[in-house]
Formats: C-alpha cells, structure tokens, sequence
C-alpha cells in the first residue's frame, strides 16, 4: 500500500517541495533569518557606509559638569542608554597615532588608564585587559579608538596591559589568567572585557558591559571572517564575564603554549560549568582587525587537539587555582596599566639533557687464535674416538652421548675457529646454520676412521640391542 501511495504522481510532488522549503530554511539561516526577510527584523541595523569620528562629541561630554560635583555631594546614576552614543565609527590604520596625541585628545583619563564620567555615577565598572608582546604599533591604534569608545558609553574603566616578558612561547590564555588576578586587587571590577590588541570596536552601541547570567563574546562579525561567525562554538577575539562567572569555570587553561586552541576550550569550559554563551547582535558586534603577519614566538600551537581532548578531565585542575607567575613591574602609565610578568615557559620546549655516564668497557672481540680451535676439534675426536670404542666394548646401560649433543658441539667448535674479519658484526653468539640431517651427521662422525674398523663396529652394533641413551656414561648416568 505504501508503494502505491509513494507512486502517486501528488505523493512526489508533496515531497519535493518539502524538500525544496528545508533547503530554502537551512540556507537562509533558520526562522531568525526568515522572519527578517518575511517580516520585520528584531535585531537593530546600522549603515556602516555612514560612519562618525571616533572623538566627534567628546568634547561635550568633557564640559558638561554636574554642579553637585563642584558642592561635593553624590552624583545622580548615569542612565542606562548614554545619550552619546553615534553608531557606526570611522575606523582607518593609515597614519600611526603617538601615545603623546592619545594624551592630549583625552584629557579625562587619569594615571593607569582609569576613567570615571565626570557628570554622574556610572552604573558598571570595567576591566578591560589586554595581553600583549612585541605589538606597540596595535596598541597605540587600540588606545586612539578604545578611550573615546568607553567615555561615550559613560563607563568606569581601567585599562591593563599584560607584557610577556622574554623571548619564551607567548601564552594568551595564562596572561588573562594574570590580568584578572592583578586587576581585582586594585577595584571591585563587576565586568572583564578579555580583549585582543589586534581588534578596534566600529560600533560604540557594542556596550562593554557584563551579562550577569552568562558570560558574553563581544567581537561576533569580524572583518577576518566577512563580519560572519567562523563557527557556533568560537570565543576568541573579545570576551566578557563578571568575576563570579570566571572563578566558576576555574579561569582560562595555563597550558596553551602558542596561537590557537585556548578559545574553544574556554567555550567547553563556559559549557561544563553549566552556563551559556551570549552575544550581541551581528549588526552591532562589529570589530576590523589589524593587519599583521605572524609573530615569531607566538606560532601554531602543536598540542592544541591534545589539550583540547583532556578539557573535560582537566577542566578542574588547569586554570586559576594552578596559576603560578612572578610580578616584575606594575606602573601607571598616563593611558594604561602596564604589567610585566614573568610566566615561565613551555615545559614541551625543554628537552632534558643528556648525562654522560661513565665510560663502558671495550668489548670483547672473538679470538681468532688457531690453537683454540686446534684445541677444540681435538677434544671433538677424542669425544668421538672414545664413543666409538665405549659403544663396542660397555655393556648396553654406559652407552655414549648422544647424537644431538655431538652436533651441537661439532657446531660450536667450527663457529668458535672462524676466523675473524673486521666487516664482521662483533657478536658472542655463532652464527645460525641450517641444521643437517642424522645421516649427514654421521657420515661426519666417522669420517676420519678406517674402513677396516667400521665394518667390524657396524656389525656388532647391529647383533646388539639398542642402548639407552644417557647424558653421562659411568655408573650414576642419568636416562633422558
């Protein structure tokens, strides 16, 4: 019945089109996406080809006072959306800014980096931390458009850069390790911005604020990725999380010696702590990176998929409660905090060295004397000699050797007399022959006797029964 209803020309059509309506949701992103071309869109949109001056009213906001402030008294609450915000902001590399020029065009900021609105009580306080070696050029470009950025949004912050000293593996994820510790020792932060050097803000409605139920990855759309996310899962570029939120998933791994890697297991750190990754709007978390090539001390890490394996295991173990550093310097720089630590290095780049012993004997060579060997194949006929006449004049019971032993020891005499060549392998051991059958082995044996003698033996041999073989002859003989 079922064949007959798929046979149906409708039943085909039915299920081409459902076919057909998937493919068109899968592609356009969902019932978000849909909905946005069908209906109205949520999410805020913004024309980025009209952009505004980074430092456009900031000088308004310089010289609005609140006169409670000169009276002393508090200052009413900031309101939850500043008044200042433009949108979209110009964002170019072209000229290199001098942190002298960053000086003059914020003169708000206090020493360290720190700031406070000057007309009312912000309602969050930021940390924004930043890990950096080897990268003035990005952070001089970051400061130009990050002071601006957070005095429009009527933030208290304070601005500190973590420098790696040495020439060691720089480590990313164990300088924010660092940052957060030294930076709760100088405010009670509600809010870590984890912020690269290399990525400026282009949309000041991209409020550097905390979720408080879960922690938030600010940089959604980046120029790198066509202002696309690379994957569900990624949490690199600029993150936030209040304090509570960081200590809950034990902070960031300490282990991730290199570029790459510590991003996704921050994320399967957020997931095993039983919290979720909140971003803002693709419209809104727009960010430009600058270009840089890579940098020497901060290659790909090769142990990345390894660690990343053992996250769920180590997860506990690895992060803020294993940090160890050592504080060279912290100075308050006119436009941040500058932190100099000493992180170690990667246990992976040491390889131990190598103990010299002491030095071993000189090994023994085989001797290539001919009067041992002499020595030998006249024991071997002696050994024979006496078989043959033992086994013709003793009783049956005191029978010779046997025949095995007697070609284990014809064997070991003719290694033993080799003679001896330096492209030989220095070996104790003879060398392996194929092993020759019984006949051949008695033709061996009696090689060396007359005629006249071995006719007369092999006949009395054959009158008389067969002899026990023993492993000795004499009176306490042993039967094998």
């Amino acid at each position: 019945m079922i064949r007959r209803v798929l046979e149906r020309p409708c039943t085909l059509a039915m299920l081409i089109g459902f076919q057909f309506a998937f493919m068109v949701y899968f592609s356009f992103g969902g019932l978000r996406s849909l909905a946005s071309i069908f209906g109205r869109s949520s999410e805020p949109s913004f024309d980025y080809t009209r952009t505004h001056d980074v430092y456009t009213n900031l000088t308004c906001l310089q010289a609005t006072l609140h006169p409670r402030m000169q009276i002393g008294e508090l200052l009413p609450w900031c309101p939850e959306k500043s008044p200042y915000l433009l949108g979209p902001i110009s964002v170019t590399f072209s000229r290199v800014p001098t942190l002298r020029r960053i000086q003059e065009k914020n003169p708000m900021v206090r020493a360290g980096g720190r700031y406070r609105p000057p007309n009312c009580e912000s309602r969050h306080k930021t940390a924004v931390i930043i890990p950096h070696r080897n990268r003035e050029t990005h952070l001089r470009h970051l400061l130009y458009y990050l002071h601006p950025f957070l005095q429009r949004q009527q933030l208290q912050y304070g601005i500190y850069i973590l420098h790696q000293t040495g020439n060691a593996t720089f480590n990313r994820a164990k300088l924010l390790n660092v940052g957060v510790k030294e930076a709760m020792k100088d405010e009670d932060w509600d809010c870590l911005f984890l912020h690269d050097v290399d990525l400026i803000p282009e949309n000041d409605h991209n409020l550097y604020i905390c979720d408080p139920w879960s922690p938030k990855h600010a940089s959604v759309a980046m120029n790198k990725f066509s202002y696309s996310l690379p994957y569900p899962q990624y949490f690199g570029g600029v993150s936030a999380v209040t304090p509570e939120q960081y200590m809950k998933m034990n902070g960031f791994p300490n282990e991730y010696w290199g570029w790459g890697g510590e991003d996704d297991d921050i994320a399967t750190r957020v997931r095993l702590a039983g919290m979720k990754i909140t971003r803002p709007p693709v419209s809104v978390g727009h960010y430009k990176m600058v270009k840089h090539k890579g940098d020497r001390g901060n290659e790909e890490n090769p142990h990345r998929f390894d660690l990343l394996i053992r996250t769920q295991r180590m997860w506990t173990q690895d992060g803020m409660n294993s940090l160890t550093y050592t504080l060279l310097s912290k100075e308050l720089e006119a436009l941040y905090t500058n932190i100099t630590v000493d992180i170690g290095v990667d246990p992976r780049s040491q390889k131990p060295l190598r103990t010299r012993g002491p030095t071993p004997p000189p090994m023994k060579l085989p001797s290539n004397s001919s009067s041992k060997g002499a020595s030998t194949r006249g024991k071997l006929t002696v050994s024979v000699h006496s078989a043959i006449n033992n086994s013709a004049a003793a009783p049956p019971a005191e029978a010779t050797v046997s025949s095995k032993r007697v070609r284990w020891e014809d064997r070991e005499s003719k290694a033993t007399a080799a003679p001896w060549r330096p492209d030989a392998p220095t070996t104790d051991f003879p060398k392996k022959r194929r092993p020759r059958s019984h006949k051949n082995t008695a033709k061996t044996m009696l090689s060396k006797q007359d005629e006249t003698q071995r006719r007369p033996h092999n006949q009395t041999a054959r009158s008389k029964p067969p002899a026990t073989m023993t492993e000795q002859s004499g009176p306490g003989a042993t039967n094998l």
